[in-house]
Protein backbone atom coordinates (compact mmCIF):
# COMPACT_ATOMS: atom_id res chain seq x y z
CA UNK A 1 0.00 0.00 0.00
CA UNK A 2 1.57 3.60 -1.11
CA UNK A 3 1.94 5.90 1.87
CA UNK A 4 0.98 9.69 1.31
CA UNK A 5 3.45 12.09 0.00
CA UNK A 6 3.90 13.96 3.15
CA UNK A 7 5.18 10.40 4.58
CA UNK A 8 7.28 8.89 2.12
CA UNK A 9 10.30 11.17 3.23
CA UNK A 10 9.80 9.33 6.45
CA UNK A 11 10.38 5.60 5.48
CA UNK A 12 14.07 6.40 3.83
CA UNK A 13 17.10 5.75 6.70
CA UNK A 14 18.64 9.32 6.22
CA UNK A 15 15.46 11.27 4.11
CA UNK A 16 12.98 13.76 5.05
CA UNK A 17 11.15 13.01 8.46
CA UNK A 18 14.09 10.25 10.03
CA UNK A 19 15.21 10.21 12.93
CA UNK A 20 18.94 9.43 13.55
CA UNK A 21 20.49 8.29 16.61
CA UNK A 22 22.83 11.28 17.27
CA UNK A 23 19.33 13.67 16.78
CA UNK A 24 17.52 12.00 19.30
CA UNK A 25 20.12 12.79 22.26
CA UNK A 26 21.96 10.09 24.79
CA UNK A 27 18.92 8.95 26.15
CA UNK A 28 17.80 7.54 22.97
CA UNK A 29 20.95 5.26 22.76
CA UNK A 30 21.54 1.53 24.54
CA UNK A 31 24.21 -0.41 24.95
CA UNK A 32 24.85 -3.17 22.17
CA UNK A 33 23.34 -6.23 22.59
CA UNK A 34 20.25 -4.80 24.80
CA UNK A 35 16.97 -5.75 23.87
CA UNK A 36 14.87 -2.59 23.23
CA UNK A 37 11.47 -2.81 25.34
CA UNK A 38 8.92 -0.78 24.25
CA UNK A 39 6.08 0.37 26.47
CA UNK A 40 2.49 0.56 26.32
CA UNK A 41 0.51 3.53 24.75
CA UNK A 42 -2.49 4.21 24.10
CA UNK A 43 -4.22 4.30 20.17
CA UNK A 44 -3.10 1.97 17.83
CA UNK A 45 0.22 1.46 16.70
CA UNK A 46 2.21 -0.68 13.74
CA UNK A 47 5.98 -1.62 14.66
CA UNK A 48 8.74 -2.56 11.48
CA UNK A 49 11.80 -3.07 12.27
CA UNK A 50 13.54 -0.85 14.46
CA UNK A 51 10.37 2.32 14.33
CA UNK A 52 6.75 1.89 14.70
CA UNK A 53 3.83 3.74 13.78
CA UNK A 54 2.24 6.16 16.49
CA UNK A 55 -1.38 6.93 16.27
CA UNK A 56 -0.99 9.60 18.79
CA UNK A 57 1.95 11.63 17.19
CA UNK A 58 1.06 10.80 13.32
CA UNK A 59 4.80 9.84 12.87
CA UNK A 60 7.31 7.24 12.50
CA UNK A 61 9.70 6.71 16.02
CA UNK A 62 12.68 4.84 16.69
CA UNK A 63 11.94 2.06 18.85
CA UNK A 64 15.70 2.54 20.78
CA UNK A 65 14.16 6.48 21.92
CA UNK A 66 11.67 4.45 24.19
CA UNK A 67 13.82 1.57 25.16
CA UNK A 68 14.90 2.86 28.71
CA UNK A 69 10.85 3.80 29.41
CA UNK A 70 9.37 0.59 31.77
CA UNK A 71 6.48 0.60 32.94
CA UNK A 72 5.33 -1.52 35.78
CA UNK A 73 3.53 -4.55 34.59
CA UNK A 74 0.56 -3.51 37.33
CA UNK A 75 -0.12 -0.29 36.26
CA UNK A 76 -3.41 0.28 34.77
CA UNK A 77 -4.45 1.43 31.97
CA UNK A 78 -6.48 4.28 32.77
CA UNK A 79 -3.27 6.27 34.15
CA UNK A 80 -4.14 6.16 37.31
CA UNK A 81 -0.97 4.40 38.25
CA UNK A 82 -0.67 1.03 39.69
CA UNK A 83 -0.02 0.16 43.69
CA UNK A 84 1.68 -3.00 45.35
CA UNK A 85 -0.40 -5.07 47.03
CA UNK A 86 -0.42 -4.19 51.27
CA UNK A 87 2.12 -7.01 52.92
CA UNK A 88 0.38 -9.34 54.93
CA UNK A 89 -0.63 -8.04 58.35
CA UNK A 90 2.40 -9.34 60.71
CA UNK A 91 1.28 -11.47 63.87
CA UNK A 92 3.75 -9.25 66.18
CA UNK A 93 1.38 -9.36 69.48
CA UNK A 94 1.87 -13.02 69.04
CA UNK A 95 5.37 -12.74 68.45
CA UNK A 96 5.89 -10.60 71.54
CA UNK A 97 3.76 -13.22 73.34
CA UNK A 98 6.10 -15.79 72.72
CA UNK A 99 9.07 -13.85 72.62
CA UNK A 100 11.72 -15.74 75.19
CA UNK A 101 9.33 -18.86 75.50
CA UNK A 102 12.02 -21.86 75.84
CA UNK A 103 10.84 -24.70 73.26
CA UNK A 104 12.34 -28.11 74.67
CA UNK A 105 11.38 -31.93 74.26
CA UNK A 106 10.53 -34.09 76.61
CA UNK A 107 13.99 -35.20 77.73
CA UNK A 108 15.28 -31.56 78.14
CA UNK A 109 11.95 -31.27 80.34
CA UNK A 110 13.02 -34.40 82.16
CA UNK A 111 16.57 -33.08 82.41
CA UNK A 112 15.43 -29.44 83.13
CA UNK A 113 13.29 -31.43 86.68
CA UNK A 114 16.21 -33.55 87.81
CA UNK A 115 18.38 -30.60 87.53
CA UNK A 116 15.39 -28.30 89.47
CA UNK A 117 15.08 -30.97 92.08
CA UNK A 118 18.57 -31.58 92.97
CA UNK A 119 18.92 -27.51 93.36
CA UNK A 120 16.26 -27.94 96.13
CA UNK A 121 17.63 -30.95 97.75
CA UNK A 122 21.10 -28.95 97.96
CA UNK A 123 19.36 -26.12 99.32
CA UNK A 124 17.35 -28.37 102.18
CA UNK A 125 20.83 -29.97 102.93
CA UNK A 126 22.78 -26.29 103.65
CA UNK A 127 19.52 -25.33 106.10
CA UNK A 128 19.34 -29.07 107.53
CA UNK A 129 23.36 -28.60 108.85
CA UNK A 130 22.30 -25.06 109.91
CA UNK A 131 19.76 -26.57 112.18
CA UNK A 132 22.12 -29.56 113.18
CA UNK A 133 23.66 -26.46 115.19
CA UNK A 134 20.74 -25.54 117.47
CA UNK A 135 18.82 -29.39 117.95
CA UNK A 136 18.43 -28.79 122.06
CA UNK A 137 16.46 -25.56 121.77
CA UNK A 138 14.23 -26.50 119.03
CA UNK A 139 13.58 -29.80 120.41
CA UNK A 140 12.56 -27.65 123.61
CA UNK A 141 9.80 -25.72 121.10
CA UNK A 142 8.71 -28.72 120.12
CA UNK A 143 8.30 -30.37 123.48
CA UNK A 144 6.31 -27.09 125.05
CA UNK A 145 2.91 -27.79 124.03
CA UNK A 146 2.96 -30.72 125.28
CA UNK A 147 4.38 -29.63 128.26
CA UNK A 148 1.56 -26.93 128.74
CA UNK A 149 -1.49 -29.36 128.01
CA UNK A 150 0.05 -31.50 130.32
CA UNK A 151 0.59 -29.53 133.16
CA UNK A 152 -3.04 -27.48 132.47
CA UNK A 153 -4.35 -31.65 132.76
CA UNK A 154 -2.21 -31.50 136.21
CA UNK A 155 -0.40 -34.75 135.12
CA UNK A 156 3.29 -36.08 134.49
CA UNK A 157 4.27 -32.55 132.06
CA UNK A 158 7.37 -35.26 130.69
CA UNK A 159 7.07 -37.17 127.21
CA UNK A 160 7.66 -41.12 127.26
CA UNK A 161 10.85 -42.61 125.23
CA UNK A 162 9.78 -46.00 124.65
CA UNK A 163 13.04 -47.32 122.49
CA UNK A 164 16.63 -46.02 122.65
CA UNK A 165 16.74 -44.66 119.18
CA UNK A 166 13.88 -42.50 119.01
CA UNK A 167 15.52 -39.75 121.05
CA UNK A 168 18.17 -39.90 118.22
CA UNK A 169 15.89 -40.35 115.21
CA UNK A 170 13.60 -37.28 116.39
CA UNK A 171 16.05 -34.39 117.67
CA UNK A 172 19.24 -35.44 115.48
CA UNK A 173 16.90 -36.87 111.79
CA UNK A 174 13.59 -36.21 111.83
CA UNK A 175 13.47 -32.50 113.26
CA UNK A 176 16.54 -31.01 111.33
CA UNK A 177 14.87 -32.43 108.07
CA UNK A 178 11.63 -30.47 109.56
CA UNK A 179 13.28 -27.32 110.44
CA UNK A 180 15.13 -27.25 107.26
CA UNK A 181 11.77 -27.30 105.08
CA UNK A 182 10.46 -24.49 106.30
CA UNK A 183 14.31 -22.66 106.20
CA UNK A 184 15.05 -23.57 102.44
CA UNK A 185 10.66 -23.32 101.59
CA UNK A 186 11.37 -19.57 99.56
CA UNK A 187 14.47 -21.19 97.69
CA UNK A 188 12.33 -24.76 97.12
CA UNK A 189 9.17 -22.89 95.82
CA UNK A 190 11.98 -20.76 93.45
CA UNK A 191 12.84 -23.85 91.83
CA UNK A 192 9.44 -24.52 91.47
CA UNK A 193 9.01 -21.60 89.26
CA UNK A 194 12.31 -22.00 87.72
CA UNK A 195 11.01 -24.95 86.01
CA UNK A 196 7.70 -23.44 84.96
CA UNK A 197 8.57 -20.37 84.34
CA UNK A 198 9.97 -21.02 80.79
CA UNK A 199 6.71 -22.64 80.03
CA UNK A 200 4.60 -18.91 80.29
CA UNK A 201 3.95 -16.13 78.61
CA UNK A 202 6.23 -12.87 78.76
CA UNK A 203 3.74 -10.85 80.89
CA UNK A 204 3.24 -13.64 83.25
CA UNK A 205 6.99 -14.24 84.24
CA UNK A 206 6.78 -10.71 86.45
CA UNK A 207 4.53 -12.71 88.95
CA UNK A 208 8.47 -14.49 90.07
CA UNK A 209 8.75 -12.27 93.15
CA UNK A 210 5.28 -12.01 94.54
CA UNK A 211 4.74 -15.82 93.80
CA UNK A 212 7.90 -16.94 95.73
CA UNK A 213 7.12 -14.46 98.70
CA UNK A 214 3.46 -14.95 99.05
CA UNK A 215 4.09 -19.18 98.54
CA UNK A 216 6.94 -19.24 100.66
CA UNK A 217 5.40 -16.87 103.51
CA UNK A 218 1.67 -18.73 103.74
CA UNK A 219 3.75 -21.69 104.21
CA UNK A 220 5.49 -20.69 107.19
CA UNK A 221 2.89 -18.45 108.40
CA UNK A 222 0.41 -21.71 107.81
CA UNK A 223 3.47 -23.72 110.10
CA UNK A 224 3.24 -20.81 112.95
CA UNK A 225 -0.46 -21.37 113.19
CA UNK A 226 -0.72 -24.51 113.37
CA UNK A 227 2.20 -24.28 116.06
CA UNK A 228 0.60 -21.35 118.43
CA UNK A 229 -3.50 -22.44 117.65
CA UNK A 230 -4.42 -26.05 115.90
CA UNK A 231 -2.16 -27.89 117.59
CA UNK A 232 -1.41 -27.03 121.07
CA UNK A 233 -5.61 -27.01 121.20
CA UNK A 234 -6.05 -30.20 119.51
CA UNK A 235 -3.63 -31.85 122.11
CA UNK A 236 -5.16 -30.74 124.98
CA UNK A 237 -8.37 -31.30 123.46
CA UNK A 238 -7.31 -34.80 123.20
CA UNK A 239 -5.65 -35.30 126.29
CA UNK A 240 -8.67 -33.49 127.98
CA UNK A 241 -10.58 -36.31 126.83
CA UNK A 242 -8.69 -39.03 129.04
CA UNK A 243 -8.29 -37.38 132.19
CA UNK A 244 -11.82 -36.56 132.17
CA UNK A 245 -12.47 -40.46 131.88
CA UNK A 246 -10.35 -41.09 134.46
CA UNK A 247 -6.90 -42.22 132.64
CA UNK A 248 -3.31 -41.19 133.16
CA UNK A 249 -1.95 -39.73 129.43
CA UNK A 250 1.34 -41.04 128.69
CA UNK A 251 2.67 -39.75 125.75
CA UNK A 252 5.02 -40.97 123.36
CA UNK A 253 7.82 -39.20 122.11
CA UNK A 254 7.67 -40.27 118.41
CA UNK A 255 3.97 -40.42 118.85
CA UNK A 256 3.62 -37.23 119.74
CA UNK A 257 6.14 -35.57 117.26
CA UNK A 258 4.35 -37.26 113.98
CA UNK A 259 1.56 -35.52 115.14
CA UNK A 260 3.57 -32.55 115.35
CA UNK A 261 4.70 -32.78 111.56
CA UNK A 262 1.17 -33.80 110.62
CA UNK A 263 -0.16 -30.75 112.16
CA UNK A 264 2.43 -28.35 110.75
CA UNK A 265 3.10 -29.62 107.14
CA UNK A 266 -0.71 -30.64 106.79
CA UNK A 267 -1.66 -26.59 107.72
CA UNK A 268 1.36 -25.52 105.87
CA UNK A 269 0.06 -26.74 102.66
CA UNK A 270 -3.67 -25.37 103.48
CA UNK A 271 -2.22 -22.01 103.69
CA UNK A 272 -1.08 -22.12 99.92
CA UNK A 273 -4.49 -22.12 98.52
CA UNK A 274 -5.08 -18.56 98.50
CA UNK A 275 -1.85 -18.48 95.92
CA UNK A 276 -3.77 -21.16 94.10
CA UNK A 277 -6.62 -19.54 93.28
CA UNK A 278 -5.21 -16.57 92.31
CA UNK A 279 -3.19 -18.81 90.01
CA UNK A 280 -6.27 -20.29 88.29
CA UNK A 281 -7.63 -16.62 87.91
CA UNK A 282 -4.50 -15.58 85.94
CA UNK A 283 -4.80 -18.39 83.83
CA UNK A 284 -8.68 -17.88 83.02
CA UNK A 285 -9.12 -21.43 84.58
CA UNK A 286 -11.90 -19.77 87.07
CA UNK A 287 -13.05 -16.29 87.81
CA UNK A 288 -14.32 -14.76 91.30
CA UNK A 289 -18.09 -14.93 89.87
CA UNK A 290 -17.74 -18.67 89.31
CA UNK A 291 -16.48 -19.12 92.56
CA UNK A 292 -18.90 -17.62 94.95
CA UNK A 293 -21.69 -18.93 92.66
CA UNK A 294 -20.52 -22.48 93.64
CA UNK A 295 -18.79 -21.81 97.37
CA UNK A 296 -21.20 -23.77 98.61
CA UNK A 297 -19.23 -27.01 97.32
CA UNK A 298 -16.13 -25.78 97.92
CA UNK A 299 -16.48 -25.37 101.55
CA UNK A 300 -18.00 -29.02 101.40
CA UNK A 301 -15.00 -30.01 99.48
CA UNK A 302 -13.06 -28.35 102.47
CA UNK A 303 -14.49 -30.02 104.82
CA UNK A 304 -13.89 -33.46 103.38
CA UNK A 305 -9.90 -32.35 103.03
CA UNK A 306 -10.18 -31.03 106.49
CA UNK A 307 -11.23 -34.91 107.65
CA UNK A 308 -8.81 -36.57 105.69
CA UNK A 309 -5.86 -34.05 106.86
CA UNK A 310 -6.72 -33.59 110.42
CA UNK A 311 -5.07 -36.84 112.21
CA UNK A 312 -7.46 -37.35 114.54
CA UNK A 313 -11.05 -37.70 114.03
CA UNK A 314 -12.86 -35.53 116.49
CA UNK A 315 -14.84 -32.40 115.34
CA UNK A 316 -13.10 -29.92 117.57
CA UNK A 317 -9.73 -30.89 115.44
CA UNK A 318 -11.63 -31.08 112.45
CA UNK A 319 -13.26 -27.14 112.92
CA UNK A 320 -9.49 -26.16 113.78
CA UNK A 321 -8.67 -27.04 110.15
CA UNK A 322 -11.95 -26.46 108.54
CA UNK A 323 -11.78 -22.17 109.49
CA UNK A 324 -8.81 -21.37 108.11
CA UNK A 325 -9.50 -23.25 104.77
CA UNK A 326 -12.52 -21.58 104.29
CA UNK A 327 -11.09 -18.53 105.40
CA UNK A 328 -7.91 -18.51 102.83
CA UNK A 329 -10.61 -19.46 100.23
CA UNK A 330 -12.34 -16.30 100.59
CA UNK A 331 -8.93 -15.02 100.71
CA UNK A 332 -7.85 -16.29 97.73
CA UNK A 333 -11.51 -15.03 96.06
CA UNK A 334 -10.90 -12.08 96.63
CA UNK A 335 -7.01 -11.60 95.22
CA UNK A 336 -8.77 -12.67 92.18
CA UNK A 337 -11.03 -10.20 92.07
CA UNK A 338 -8.47 -7.40 92.95
CA UNK A 339 -6.75 -9.32 89.54
CA UNK A 340 -9.65 -8.59 87.58
CA UNK A 341 -10.09 -5.40 88.87
CA UNK A 342 -7.03 -4.50 87.27
CA UNK A 343 -7.14 -6.64 83.73
CA UNK A 344 -10.57 -3.78 83.98
CA UNK A 345 -8.38 -0.75 84.46
CA UNK A 346 -10.42 -0.50 87.83
CA UNK A 347 -9.23 0.53 90.98
CA UNK A 348 -10.62 -1.32 94.93
CA UNK A 349 -12.03 1.47 97.05
CA UNK A 350 -9.37 0.95 99.54
CA UNK A 351 -9.96 4.03 101.33
CA UNK A 352 -13.49 3.14 102.95
CA UNK A 353 -12.15 -0.30 103.38
CA UNK A 354 -9.23 0.54 105.52
CA UNK A 355 -11.13 2.75 107.66
CA UNK A 356 -13.90 0.57 108.56
CA UNK A 357 -11.00 -2.15 109.25
CA UNK A 358 -9.39 0.59 111.30
CA UNK A 359 -12.14 1.30 113.43
CA UNK A 360 -12.91 -2.63 113.65
CA UNK A 361 -9.82 -2.86 115.53
CA UNK A 362 -9.88 0.35 117.86
CA UNK A 363 -12.51 -1.51 118.98
CA UNK A 364 -11.14 -4.67 119.29
CA UNK A 365 -8.48 -2.98 121.62
CA UNK A 366 -10.53 -0.87 124.00
CA UNK A 367 -12.67 -4.35 124.42
CA UNK A 368 -9.51 -5.67 125.39
CA UNK A 369 -8.13 -2.68 127.71
CA UNK A 370 -10.89 -3.10 129.28
CA UNK A 371 -11.08 -6.29 130.22
CA UNK A 372 -7.40 -6.39 131.27
CA UNK A 373 -8.43 -3.24 133.49
CA UNK A 374 -11.36 -4.04 134.98
CA UNK A 375 -11.78 -7.64 135.02
CA UNK A 376 -8.08 -8.20 135.42
CA UNK A 377 -7.38 -10.44 132.34
CA UNK A 378 -3.95 -10.77 130.94
CA UNK A 379 -2.19 -11.55 127.93
CA UNK A 380 -1.36 -14.94 126.68
CA UNK A 381 0.56 -16.36 123.94
CA UNK A 382 -2.24 -18.40 122.74
CA UNK A 383 -5.99 -18.11 121.91
CA UNK A 384 -7.78 -16.55 122.95
CA UNK A 385 -4.67 -14.46 123.88
CA UNK A 386 -6.85 -13.30 127.12
CA UNK A 387 -7.18 -14.87 130.37
CA UNK A 388 -7.24 -14.71 133.73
Amino acid sequence: MALPEDLQGASAPHGKGALSADETGPESSSPAGETATSAPVTGSSHTDGDSHWSGETGAFVQSESISTAVIPATASLGGSGGSTPPPPPSNSDGDDEEEGMLRMSFLEHLEELRSRILRALAGIGIAFIISLTFCGELWKLVQAPAEEALRSLKVDTKLTLITPMEAFNIVWVKLPILTAIFIASPWILYQVWGFIAPGLYKKERRWAAPFVICSAGLFILGGAFGYFVAFRYGLTFLLSLAVMNNVTPMVSMTEYFDLFVNVMLGIGLIFEMPVLIFFLTLLHLASPRFLISHSRYAILGIVILAAIVTPTPDVFNLMLFAVPMCALFYLGIFAGYLLELRRENKKFPWGPVLKWAGLIILALAAVAYLLMARYHYHLVRQWPFLTR
